[in-house]
């Protein structure tokens, strides 16, 4: 059997660990591309400059547009070639990441997240969109980033749901891996730069790809309640320390070397949802999750823990916890559709998955976060 696993070269975690960026810079040169919001820029300027200064580099600003776009990487592309940058910075949240990784192509790049919202930093993948915001395409490299590096003071200090909904991200992590296990499914990690899927052997996930997935839903149960308490008040514990390598490093590597399945499908097949755009990425994943244990029958041991969870963190755990107060029969099967389109993760199931199926689960796990709900403030 093929197996596959993929993670940074480096990873590094601290308090005002952007004040060692500009050592990391030095490894590829003297000079990086910066990408970055301006105000995200703002938020650490003075950090900046001190690296700059201490570790005799230059940050050159790239002016982004705040668009992950094939027009804008190509702008990126050409300043950082007329400005004779040695490696690629993204610094920020997620579109700024992606657009870093595509400008590097998986070369000399370093990923500086200032949320922990999204387990995307640690991975060899990006998404593309239009210059208008619409989905445009999947971009795959040769290797995931160089360095990731978390100054976790900065992370500390941003708004408390970024947080809350990387855990939502995160919990979805060892349910999937474990769906992959069962199922035999291929991973992303053995998919190689440029190659569509299909077009190479296949490779499926590994016992410490597992074993970190695990450790990732452990790891949210232990500290997950005591992280948020100190995100609400803006300071740095070890509880929240422990979480930030959760949302980030644990369920990264977990996602993209143990594979995705029913919830992440799900997630997809809410956003034709209307009223699911105001929330971010891991609130609808931490509902898709719910909506995959009822999918599987899980125990029901199982499904409370994981409502209790969400409950004791705030995340949702039902559909009108993500905008949905209604939804008729065919907007149900519209979302169970594209959940179920040939290419979405909901086929690692260990089992057949139908439309109707995929309905059902999702008004299952509607009912039972709602009655759970009502009890639990009750």
């Amino acid at each position: 059997m093929r197996k596959a696993f993929i993670c940074p070269t480096k990873y590094v975690q601290g308090e005002d660990e952007i004040l060692n960026l500009g050592y990391f810079v030095r490894t590829f040169g003297d000079s990086a591309l910066l990408i970055a919001h301006p105000d995200d820029v703002q938020r650490v300027k003075d950090k900046l400059d001190k690296t700059a200064e201490k570790f005799g580099v230059t940050f050159v600003e790239s002016g982004f547009c705040g668009e992950c776009s094939r027009q804008e990487v190509a702008r990126l592309q050409a300043l950082a070639k007329e400005k004779n940058c040695t490696c690629t910075i993204g610094l920020g949240g997620g579109k700024a990441i992606d657009t870093a990784k595509c400008v590097a192509e998986g070369e000399a790049l370093i990923i500086v997240p200032t949320i922990a919202a999204t387990d995307a930093p640690t991975s060899h993948s990006a998404v593309l969109y239009t210059p208008e915001g619409a989905f445009d395409d999947y971009a795959y490299f040769k290797q995931s980033p160089s360095v990731i590096l978390i100054d976790t003071s900065v992370i500390a200090k941003a708004p408390t749901r970024f947080l809350v909904s990387g855990m939502g991200d995160a919990l979805s992590t060892y349910f999937e891996a474990r769906a992959n296990v069962r199922s035999f499914t291929k991973v992303n990690a053995g998919l190689p730069c440029g190659v569509r899927e299909g077009s190479c052997p296949e490779a499926r996930g590994t016992k410490a790809a597992f074993a970190l997935a695990t450790l990732c839903y452990q790891t949210l149960l232990e500290d997950g309640v005591k992280a948020k308490q100190a995100s609400d008040r803006n300071v740095l514990t070890a509880a929240l320390e422990n979480i930030i390598e959760t949302n980030i490093l644990l369920s990264g590597l977990g996602f993209e070397s143990g594979g995705l399945a029913a919830a992440h499908a799900i997630h997809d097949g809410l956003t034709i949802l209307e009223g699911t755009h105001k929330f971010f990425h891991g609130e609808k994943v931490a509902f898709g999750t719910i909506a995959q244990l009822a999918l599987e029958n899980a125990p029901t041991e199982e499904l409370e823990e994981v409502l209790t969870f969400c409950m004791s963190v705030g995340l949702p755990v039902c559909l009108e916890d993500i905008g949905v107060t209604e939804i008729s029969e065919e907007e149900l099967r519209q979302v169970a559709e594209k959940a179920c389109i040939p290419e979405e993760s909901v086929h690692a199931m260990p089992f057949p998955v139908t439309v109707e199926s995929v309905m059902a689960a999702i008004l299952a796990a509607d009912e039972a976060g709602r009655k759970f709900k009502a009890r639990y403030q009750a």
